[in-house]
This record gives C-alpha cells, structure tokens and sequence, in this order.
C-alpha cells in the first residue's frame, strides 16, 4: 500500500533530510528536560511518537516541572494542537481521493514543519504524490523521536537545571506568537491572553487559569474579527506601511 521506489524514496529523504538535521540539538534538549521531570526512554519514545510536537512536548515537560494537574496538561496540550485541524483542512485538497485509514495514518504524523515540507512540493511539484508526502511525515517522525531518546539518555549522565524548561518555552512560544502577528488585533488579543493568564493564575492557584484565559482571549478575538469582517472593514496591520516618497 505504501511502497515507493528508490527515486520516490530518494525525493522523499531529500526533501525531508533539512529538517531532520533541525530536529537534533531541539530534540535533544527536550529529551535531557524530560528525563530531569522523570521519563523513561520508554516514555520518551512513546511521548513521541503520539504527540509529535515540540512544542507540546516542551509544554508537558514545563507543566510537569511546576506539578499541574493530569487534567490541566491535557486541556493545554489539546488547545495548543488545535491548530493541526487547521493545516490539514488546508492540505485536503490534495488527499480528495485517500480512504480514511490512509487519512488518518497520514494526520496522526502530521506537525507544522513537515506539514510545509509537504505544502511547498504540493504547491509546486506535480510529481509530488501522496505517498512521498507520508514518507515525509514518517521520515521526520523517526528523526525527532530518535534525537528525544538520545536527549534522554544523555540527561541521565548531563547535569541541567530544570529551569532552563521555563526560559525555552517562553522564547519558543514568543518566537511563534510573532511569526503569526499580521494585525494589531492579534498583538491585542496576544496581551490581553497574557494579562489574562496572569490575573486567573493568580485567583485560582492552579494552572487551569492559563486555560481559562486561553479560551476566554480566543472568544474575544472571534467576535472582534466577525465583527469586522461583517461590517466589511479590514483589520489594521500590526505595523504601517510608510509611503515611499
């Protein structure tokens, strides 16, 4: 069902190669933290392999560290991949023709950098099929999987300060919100999720408050861009363009 020959797999490996070399020092430094939160290499692995995000498994390890709840990771981790339904509904187009086993085998090996692997050669390579673009997927799955195991390996002989977790997901989750700020709504939306965050930690003492703020943020941000969008005014840039003279 998912044979290839040695030319698709050759495009496959290449196109793929990029971002599994990327994926060594980051996953490596989320195996060491995983380990200090206390993960097996067996848990390690299978943390990888069903939840293939960095970020998420950065996210997990953060929680972890700070002893939320079972409850709370899993209501974090579930609002932070949302955005998986978004990329795929915009990848569908290609796989009209794929049963649902297929769909499903491809969706669950999904994540945001493969996904632009596969986009790009969707995009501009007729010869892309849907095959090589699973080979992708899995190719990039195996890379990150194996460079947590090592990451945890090592974080069994290599002293870290489990604080390091804190300033990683922070810069990692900063870097994110600004490679998708396209207006001042978002900027606004963006604060207002952190002030958010903030005042309910605050009240509830648990980290259920940083959920709270996430889906309430989300809310606001809906109806303001519905409210636009329907009163047919465009949202203003996150910064001005000035007229060239």
């Amino acid at each position: 069902m998912f044979m290839l020959n040695q030319t698709s797999w050759k495009q496959a490996f290449t196109a793929v190669l990029p971002l599994c070399l990327s994926y060594l020092p980051v996953g490596l430094a989320c195996g060491m933290l995983l380990q200090k939160v206390g993960f097996t290499l067996f848990l390690t692995g299978l943390l990888s392999l069903l939840v293939f995000s960095g970020g998420a498994q950065f996210l997990i390890v953060s929680l972890l560290a700070v002893h939320a709840s079972f409850s709370s990771i899993i209501l974090m981790v579930f609002f932070l991949e949302l955005r998986y339904a978004l990329l795929g509904s915009s990848l569908s187009y290609f796989f009209k023709q794929e049963n649902r086993g297929f769909l499903a085998i491809f969706s669950q090996s999904m994540n945001d950098e493969n996904y632009a692997v596969n986009y790009l050669h969707f995009s501009t390579d007729v010869s892309w099929t849907h095959r090589k673009a699973l080979m992708v997927n899995w190719l990039s799955l195996l890379a990150w999987t194996g460079s947590t195991l090592l990451g945890t390996l090592f974080g069994s002989v290599i002293a870290i300060d489990t604080e390091l977790v804190h300033f990683a997901l922070t810069a990692m989750f900063i870097f994110m919100f600004m490679m998708q700020l396209k207006n001042r709504l978002l900027l606004m939306i963006g604060l207002l999720s952190g002030l958010l965050a903030v005042l309910f930690v605050l009240l509830l003492k648990n980290t259920f408050g940083l959920i709270l703020a996430t889906v309430l943020a989300s809310l606001i941000g809906y109806f303001v861009e519905r409210n636009f969008t329907e009163a047919g005014k465009k949202l203003p840039a996150a910064k001005e363009e000035v007229p060239h003279e």
